[in-house]
């Protein structure tokens, strides 16, 4: 990503730390690229403002505090506003939404597999059962293909869900399976549920909104 002015690092600055965290300077820069130092101005201004935090101990790092989600969210949704590119992004968004079950049911595919009505881990004993789940991704990778070069069409900020999409695929799909299900890597569930995380920011959306709809839906289609 080209170098970008002071007030946009901010605004990249607090939707890094909305996307993962808790995290060091060094991982909020590379998230968007930015300059370490002006990660670092731009951290500690947001903490004299009291849209960030500092926590210490083993897992701590840079934090979001509730007025910085909110007012992260301001900043997306002016940013979304400015480039006119609203519909786009909420066209990719419902397209992304449709895809989410089959991902999740692939990843569960993979993890675990019925037996007599329990589920257990999967041993991976079986090269058809597993063959057939890799076919599932494959047929999914495809068509989320699709949205990822939506999204980078309409916002630059989108332009890496892609290639990250397609080096953890390529992983996979060569035989590193980790690469697939586990945290703390760019795996294609980890890549996936930030892309589903950042597309519910920029639209000013959350997950108790989906889980709501998908509710009132499913009711709409219970029998009388």
């Amino acid at each position: 990503m080209a170098a970008v002015s002071r007030s946009l690092s901010v605004s990249l600055v607090l939707h890094s730390l909305r996307l993962r965290s808790p995290a060091t300077a060094e991982q909020v820069a590379d998230r968007f690229d930015l300059d370490r130092d002006d990660v670092r101005d731009a951290l500690a201004s947001a903490e004299a403002t009291g849209w960030a935090q500092h926590r210490d101990g083993r897992f701590g790092g840079w934090v979001l505090t509730t007025s910085g989600r909110h007012h992260g969210e301001r900043l997306l949704s002016e940013e979304l506003a400015a480039a006119s590119v609203s519909a786009d992004v909420t066209d990719a968004y419902r397209r992304f939404r449709g895809l989410n079950p089959e991902l999740l049911a692939v990843c569960s595919a993979w993890q675990v597999i019925d037996v007599d009505g329990v589920l257990v881990p999967n041993p991976h004993d079986d090269s058809g059962r597993d063959a057939e789940v890799m076919d599932r991704l494959a047929s999914l990778h495809g068509r989320v293909e699709i949205v990822t070069a939506m999204l980078s069409r309409s916002l630059e900020r989108f332009g890496g869900y892609g290639h990250r999409l397609d080096s953890a695929f390529d992983r996979v799909m060569t035989g590193d399976t980790d690469w697939l299900t586990r945290p703390g890597i760019d795996s294609y569930h980890t890549v996936w549920f930030e892309l589903h995380e950042d597309l519910l920011a920029t639209l000013g959306r959350n997950r108790a909104d989906e889980r709501h709809e998908e509710e009132a839906a499913m009711a709409s289609h219970e029998p009388a």
